[in-house]
């Protein structure tokens, strides 16, 4: 395969327009405006500098081993929505300063992406006018955005994402991370184009969405699975961490077979969520702590959908109003292997679009809702005044915990239980002051 070296804007200019199917670019190319490829047209090595959007790719178009940088508030890698059909999209060693953006819109309606290896340094998605909406919130899209926005189900994409990162622990990338969706109706519900993806993995993800304090309906996510998706698994290999007021850390609306995390889980701002379900799962497992240090920023919460296996290393929350593990649906098998303790008393924390009062309970099994077997291989302890252990207003079949259970704020009940779970948790070793 014979590759077109170019060394300059001219020459990239020239080589496009003459056809060159395969172009390498050596050295910087700066000051120059958007530059489209067109279909079958493969670019490597590299790096493009623009001032305003970057790269825009029509179909069947490989970039790869190149770094494209623009204002972090601009589409650094973008797809031409006039075709309609995109091919196979491929990213390869791709490293950007702006937003990557791909998407079904306007005349698309069908197309494949490969990506491996594509870390957005900085992006700033804040500004954004297209959301999706859902369980009362409209969500900012990522730095690494792939959205069928089609509303008609009969168009669909499929891709493979492997190793995408966002940010840097200095410099978070504002607005969501990773945000992979379909269409989905202002419930949150999928009712249009649709999204297959075999496997998506991310490497380290940091993100701030940058939402003002006291906003009750915009949520960011360092990693989010929106509406439409249907992921066979995710795979989260690097840390997690979000910075900002209502950021969930890992966040899904759509659909996963599995998700699988091997690394921390950590939310820094106030209502964050380590982990939150609307959609459909059929396991969770996280290999690493989930860690929450903000006011209202809870642990693990399944408020919607369907949770068949949730197994967690470890759940701590520090803030008030930081519930531990909160369930408002039916969840078959919890399990956390360590410890399950929150350190704070009662806090406001965002709940569906709604601001509420919450104490930072470390189990609450809510009306409603539901969980076949817990098991805890530590302790369950809380630390706030008046703040129990454990409250289950709603059903659970077995419990057993391999540590105490400890409510160890004053006037704190350990257990505060319906009468018909009097007897599933009398073999638990409580204490409390």
């Amino acid at each position: 395969m014979a590759w077109t070296q170019v060394a300059s804007v001219s020459e990239l200019t020239e080589a496009l327009s003459s056809g060159a199917t395969n172009i390498e670019v050596t050295g910087s190319l700066k000051g120059m405006p958007s530059v489209t490829l067109p279909p079958g047209v493969s670019l490597r090595g590299g790096r493009l500098a623009f001032g305003a959007k970057g790269l825009q790719l029509t179909s069947n178009n490989t970039v790869q081993d190149v770094t494209v940088t623009t204002e972090p508030h601009e589409v650094a890698i973008y797809n031409d929505t006039t075709v309609a059909d995109f091919g196979t999209l491929t990213l390869a060693n791709v490293t950007t300063t702006g937003q990557v953006f791909l998407a079904a819109d306007q005349n698309v309606r069908s197309g494949r992406v490969e990506a491996d290896g594509v870390h957005v340094i900085a992006a700033d998605t804040r500004g954004r006018f297209h959301r999706p909406t859902g369980f009362g919130v409209e969500a900012l899209q990522g730095a690494f955005t792939l959205w069928n926005r089609q509303p008609d189900s009969a168009v669909k994409l499929t891709a493979r994402l492997e190793n995408i990162s966002a940010g840097t622990a200095q410099e978070p990338v504002r607005g969501s991370g990773v945000f992979v969706g379909g269409h989905g109706d202002t419930a949150g519900k999928a009712d249009g184009g649709s999204i297959a993806v075999e496997l998506l993995s991310t490497g380290d993800v940091f993100s701030d969405g940058g939402i003002a304090p006291g906003t009750p309906d915009l949520i960011s996510g360092g990693v989010f699975v929106i509406s439409g998706a249907n992921v066979a698994e995710v795979r989260n290999l690097g840390a997690t961490t979000t910075y900002g007021q209502n950021d969930m850390v890992l966040d899904n609306w759509g659909a996963v077979t599995a998700w699988n995390a091997h690394a921390a889980v950590t939310s820094r701002g106030p209502s964050g969520i380590g982990f939150v379900n609307f959609g459909d799962i059929g396991t969770l497992t996280v290999n690493a702590p989930v860690e929450t240090f903000g006011l209202g920023a809870r642990g693990f919460n399944v408020y919607d959908g369907s949770l068949q296996e949730a197994v967690f290393d470890s759940i701590t929350t520090h803030g008030d109003g930081s519930v531990g593990v909160q369930v408002s649906r039916d969840l078959p098998v919890l399990t956390i292997r360590g410890d399950l303790r929150t350190e704070g008393g009662t806090g406001e924390s965002l709940v569906k679009g709604v601001l509420l009062p919450l104490s930072a309970i470390a189990l609450s099994i809510k009306p409603g809702g539901r969980i076949g077997t817990v098991s805890i291989g530590g302790d369950v302890r809380t630390e706030g005044g008046g703040v129990p252990a454990m409250e289950l207003e709603g059903s659970l079949d077995a419990i057993t915990v391999g540590g105490k259970v400890t409510a160890a704020g004053a006037l704190s009940d350990v257990v505060r239980a319906v009468p018909e779970l009097a007897q599933v948790v009398s073999g638990l070793t409580v204490e409390g002051r």
